[in-house]
């Protein structure tokens, strides 16, 4: 078996994460029903939902170490992006949307096991971890999150909250609302968050990558969505595709190369004109044309 690769495998549906538009009637914690829920069947809360979530206090800025490898520069959906080097100077409005039990337990991209009932958010550039305000625009409702997880990489949107953090919004039943999202500098009158480093996350151990052996000279094709310098990076951003992409039939692949980065691919197709043709597809879907990559 050659050692040079890792797959990653996972069930793919087109494009529906992070609970943007209405699916069906849902229920609030209080159990009070809703007539157009704002997320997909299976994310919402589940039967060990907090009774009273208005009672989960806001997150509260603390110093803490960056995380070492979930602060550079990587690319997703075909966008290139530039985290921030500190929190503090950042203010800027857009669409948020929130992510619930899909992600419940995952790995966030700093490291940390996400809890869709904590306050926390994903966002695509402020430092990991840091802390941001977050006002409701239609509502002047605000709170105050920890950002521990890269995202949200489609339609534009601005940050992505969790459960808590979207019902403290009042943006659960709608699925997004336009928000106001403003960086926080710790607390300096607080103890820091003691920690002795930041989260090292093992490196993907490569493993042998099938070949069809019915058709000589055939490879595995592929799609490439992302590239990743931090393999936590992109098992958080491997996880999120696995929701958008469920049932399509494609799988969802995490791959490395000699040069390091961990790279996401959708596939296999079974001839260029096929990946070309869903590339095609995508590119409606994604902003940008994923391109071919063969193992």
């Amino acid at each position: 078996m050659n050692s040079k690769f890792i797959l990653v495998f996972s069930s793919v549906l087109l494009f529906a994460a992070c609970s943007s538009t209405p699916q069906r009637s849902v229920e609030t914690p209080a159990a009070k029903s809703i007539t157009s829920g704002g997320f997909l069947p299976g994310d919402g809360p589940d039967a060990n939902a907090p009774a009273n979530l208005d009672a989960i206090p806001n997150a509260i800025p603390r110093a803490e170490p960056l995380h070492r490898y979930a602060n550079r520069q990587y690319v997703a959906l075909g966008k290139t992006y530039v985290p921030l080097n500190k929190p503090g100077n950042y203010k800027e409005r857009g669409s948020a949307s929130w992510y619930g039990k899909k992600f419940h337990g995952k790995r966030t991209a700093n490291g940390d096991v996400y809890d869709m009932y904590a306050m926390t958010a994903a966002h695509p550039t402020l430092p990991l971890p840091s802390y941001a305000r977050v006002t409701n625009l239609s509502n002047n409702k605000s709170i105050v999150v920890r950002v521990n997880d890269r995202g949200p990489f489609m339609h534009s949107r601005l940050i992505d909250l969790s459960y808590t953090a979207a019902y403290k919004l009042g943006m659960i039943a709608s699925g997004s609302a336009e928000v106001e999202v403003e960086s926080i500098s710790p607390d300096d009158s607080l103890p820091p968050i003691t920690v002795n480093d930041p989260v090292e996350v093992t490196p993907l151990q490569p493993t042998a990558i099938p070949i069809e052996k019915n058709v000589p000279g055939l490879r595995t094709i592929y799609l490439q969505l992302a590239a990743f310098q931090s393999p936590a990076s992109a098992e958080s951003f491997h996880a999120r595709m696995s929701a958008e992409f469920e049932g399509s039939g494609k799988q969802i692949v995490l791959y490395q190369k000699k040069d390091q980065l961990v790279r996401v691919h959708i596939g296999p197709y079974k001839t260029h004109a096929e990946a070309r043709a869903a590339a095609v597809k995508m590119e409606a879907k994604l902003g940008f044309r994923p391109f071919l990559s063969v193992h």
